[in-house]
């Protein structure tokens, strides 16, 4: 779930589609133990980048925290 919220916060950071990043998520199976759920890691997931257009949009939500 977080390589998800991860690729929807990059592609309305970045307002682009997010369609391309989740087709080129490259998923890789969880070693599971006997009983348990299966799981999918996601191998290569976006990496969200910050610069000083952005910055003011973090401060901002960092005050409203307090």
């Amino acid at each position: 779930a977080g390589a998800v919220m991860m690729a929807l916060q990059k592609s309305l950071l970045e307002q682009s589609d997010i369609v391309p990043v989740i087709k080129g998520f490259e998923f890789v199976p969880a070693t599971d133990e006997e009983g348990e759920e299966a799981q999918l890691f996601i191998k290569n997931p976006p990496l969200v980048k910050f610069n000083e257009e952005t910055s003011p949009f973090m401060e901002e939500s960092e005050e409203d925290g307090e």
